[in-house]
């Protein structure tokens, strides 16, 4: 499995010994000449320089705006403009997304391997990707905004903090579930190599979680583009707080009913969202195919002609072997001293670990615990002050709208998972209709569905009932991505040497969808419906309290309660509400997901 990096073991590392494992530099020296020939510079070498050029204008121009004195703008509907609102877009997004991905690899890798930490830290995340991103709004804006009071680097924070909220939780969550499904066979290796915590993170985690990351990354990236808008023109009471990009630039034409403006803008950010699939993404899912886990190679692997291009490239290959691999080994050595391979790691045996004995590490971190929690009693101090404020009528509004958002989610995550699960996992398992319907799917999921769903909206309403078809829609165009893209990663991770047996065997139909295709998918489907019911809930805020042209568009649920009490700056009922969807999700994540992710792990992991 040349895919999962372990070491090969010699007969040094054969003798019981601890401390990192010996430099891998004779093996790179070892290849033959003809592999380390110098490439000459070429047009590849052109086109990176072109793009780090790039790349540096739109930081340089993003400092730039971030430090203008200004907390507001004007925001112009000129098309002219589309093209650097565009730019400002994409570079938050990226800011988030590194975020993500960094808060992914760190709480996802402690929540699944520590295990009294675990309970804690999943009950957290389940919470954190429940409550709406408007719940987040009123106290990351005004605290950024205090600390940089005059200039736009506080609101453009919030902006980058608010689009972290929708891309950071599925990530984790899919990243958690591969670390608890390792193949056992795999977890026996890194024990008897003797494995530090960090090259059994680096060379055995991420690696094997590498498809599931992949792809919940560009759904990350769709949802942050869904709620772009949202986080680009932040209104908090009268006050309202405005950032120059594609988000503002579609929200301000759907406020004005200015359908050419709108129109432009979503053109702009499809071909942004195309030239993204084809220069990124579609090259990240041809590489992360190495790391699938299966005995045999398949024959019909993802290609990408830019992965290709780029593999030409002289000035990145002199980058990796010089800069890159020598850093990265450096890394490891230093990480291997601070965390060093522990023997009860290699036994398995904790019965014979004696009393830990106490030290600095332990005192800081049980200090560190008394401060949260200090924080914590007088939060919950300030909440429960807040929540006596909140009349008893409004509760019963508050109870009735769950239970009516708690049914358009069960229709919204039944009417995805009836088209979702054939066509992921016709996407997953045909190289050929991937490389179909992969930028389809991506440009789709990526449309803000707030931009587009004000045109919607004007037949919607003629219909009896129109507003309650809407706000099913709406959610429905938000969360079915999250099953979509879990359920292709999930098909795309079952091993060629099962497929390539399930054909000599002659199963077909049915019987194949419920020996192979179901239990490979089945963990990922888990991921996918855990993230799509946070989602459903996150998207009945905008989905059940819509305005347009000057009109709002309201019906009764949790959501629209949840927008109103942003909109009005009523903090007391604004958490309220938000602490009571909090409630319902973890609950039915308690009694329905965890159940499921723990049959996952049980019954149906590889190994």
């Amino acid at each position: 499995m040349a895919q999962i990096y372990l070491p090969e073991r010699t007969e040094e590392q054969a003798r019981p010994q601890r401390g990192p494992i010996p430099s891998t530099r004779e093996h790179r020296d070892s290849i033959p000449s003809a592999a380390n020939a110098q490439r000459r510079p070429n047009l590849a070498d052109a086109a990176v320089i072109v793009a780090l050029v790039g790349i540096v204008a739109l930081i340089i121009a993003g400092a730039g705006r971030a430090t203008a004195h200004s907390t507001d703008t004007v925001i112009s509907l000129n098309p002219r403009i589309l093209p650097l609102y565009a730019g400002y877009s994409l570079l938050r997004m990226v800011l988030a997304y590194i975020l993500s991905l960094t808060f992914t690899l760190v709480y996802g890798h402690i929540a699944a391997t520590n295990r009294r930490a675990q309970p804690i830290m999943i009950s957290i995340l389940d919470i954190l990707q429940s409550i709406p991103i408007l719940s987040f709004l009123p106290g990351v804006v005004l605290a950024l905004i205090t600390l940089f009071p005059h200039s736009s680097l506080g609101v453009e924070l919030a902006a980058v903090i608010l689009i972290f909220t929708s891309q950071a939780w599925n990530m984790t969550f899919s990243f958690y579930h591969s670390v608890k499904t390792l193949p056992a066979d795999l977890q026996e290796a890194a024990m008897v190599y003797r494995l530090s915590p960090w090259r059994r993170f680096f060379r055995l985690e991420v690696p094997f979680s590498m498809l599931g990351l992949v792809w919940n990354s560009m759904m990350s990236w769709a949802g942050g583009w869904f709620f772009l808008m949202a986080a680009e023109q932040l209104t908090l009471g009268n006050r309202s707080f405005r950032l120059p990009g594609l988000g503002s630039y579609l929200q301000t034409a759907a406020n004005r009913g200015d359908v050419r403006a709108l129109i432009l803008g979503l053109a702009t950010l499809v071909l942004l969202i195309v030239l993204l699939d084809v220069v990124f993404w579609r090259p990240l899912v041809a590489w992360s195919d190495k790391f699938k886990f299966e005995q045999t190679k398949s024959s019909d692997a993802p290609e990408s002609p830019i992965l290709d291009f780029l593999r030409r490239s002289a000035l990145l290959e002199t980058f990796g072997q010089r800069v890159a691999s020598p850093a990265i080994e450096r890394l490891n050595r230093f990480m291997d001293r601070l965390m060093p391979a522990k023997l009860e790691a290699v036994s398995g045996d904790e019965s014979d670990i004696g009393p830990k004995r106490l030290t600095v590490g332990i005192i800081i971190g049980w200090a560190v615990t008394g401060i949260f929690a200090l924080i914590a009693l007088v939060g919950v101090f300030f909440a429960l002050r807040m929540l006596a404020q909140v009349p008893a009528v409004m509760w019963g509004k508050i109870v009735l709208g769950g239970l009516l958002t708690f049914l358009r989610t069960v229709v919204t995550l039944a009417i995805g998972l009836a088209w979702t699960l054939p066509l992921g996992v016709k996407i997953g398992t045909s190289p050929t209709w991937s490389r179909r319907l992969q930028p389809i799917v991506q440009v789709v999921a990526s449309i803000p569905a707030t931009a587009l769903f004000p045109i919607l909206l004007i037949g919607l309403l003629r219909l009896p009932a129109g507003i309650e078809f809407a706000a099913i829609l709406l959610m429905l165009l938000g969360t079915q991505w999250y099953m979509l893209f879990n359920i292709i990663a999930g098909a795309m991770a079952i091993p060629t040497d099962l497929n390539e047996a399930s054909r000599v065997y002659q199963v077909t139909g049915w019987r194949k969808w419920k020996t192979l295709i179901l239990p490979c998918v089945f963990p990922y489907l888990v991921t996918g419906l855990i993230t799509a019911s946070g989602g459903a809930w996150n998207a009945s805020v905008v989905a059940e309290y819509v305005q347009f042209n000057g009109k709002t568009h309201a019906t009764l649920g949790l959501g629209s309660l949840i927008a109103q009490a942003a909109a009005n700056n009523q903090l007391a009922v604004l958490l309220a509400s938000t602490i009571f969807m909090a409630a319902i999700v973890v609950t039915i994540n308690r009694l329905v997901w965890r159940r499921l992710y723990n049959l996952a792990d049980r019954k149906y992991s590889l190994g």
